[in-house]
């Protein structure tokens, strides 16, 4: 199971709230509501990122799973179709049985492939979720230091650039849903 992803951001929320009661400046506390609130979403996309990558991982076992079996069901039918042949060429009977066998070994590894190309497409589908979700957490975790840092120098152009780097972060998160 991946390790799910972590937000170590507490630290930077201590400081500014620190820092927005000592300051007399409204803003400063718009700052440190604002970075706990990008926090509170950074924690959400790193839940579902990490639920799409075990997602991934099952679906990928699943399909391996499949091959495995599909490959069983060939040496299954090519073991019997040596029978076959070598009683053909001994002029013997082949039993109906052993025939349809074969063509149900066929059949079976038909099904088992569908089954498995289904199974790696919805990994893939899963760990596109996951990367999309994974830049959302690295884009909120950009807007939460960044937003520390107008806290820290009292500057309020960079609580914009924070919240910029935080409405991407929505974005990714909106995209990973």
């Amino acid at each position: 199971m991946p390790e799910e992803i972590e937000v170590p951001t507490e630290h930077l929320h201590e400081h500014m709230e620190h820092h927005a009661h000592e300051s007399g400046e409204k803003w400063v506390m718009g700052v440190a509501l604002s970075s706990a609130l990008l926090a509170a979403f950074a924690a959400v996309s790193a839940l579902l990122a990490g639920h799409h990558a075990n997602e991934a991982m099952i679906e990928r076992i699943k399909s391996s799973d499949q091959w495995a079996f599909y490959q069983a069901k060939g040496i299954k039918s090519a073991v019997l179709d040596m029978k076959i042949e070598m009683l053909r060429a001994q002029h013997r009977s082949i039993s109906p049985k052993d025939e349809e066998k074969v063509k149900q070994y066929k059949e079976d590894q038909e099904k088992l492939k569908k089954e498995a190309e289904n199974d790696a497409e919805a990994s893939e589908a899963h760990l596109n979720h996951h990367v999309i979700l994974a830049r959302a957490v690295t884009f909120f975790q950009v807007a939460i230091a960044i937003g520390a840092i107008a806290a820290l120098t009292r500057r309020k152009l960079f609580w914009f650039v924070s919240m910029g780097f935080g409405g991407i972060g929505l974005i990714f998160l909106v995209m990973g849903l």
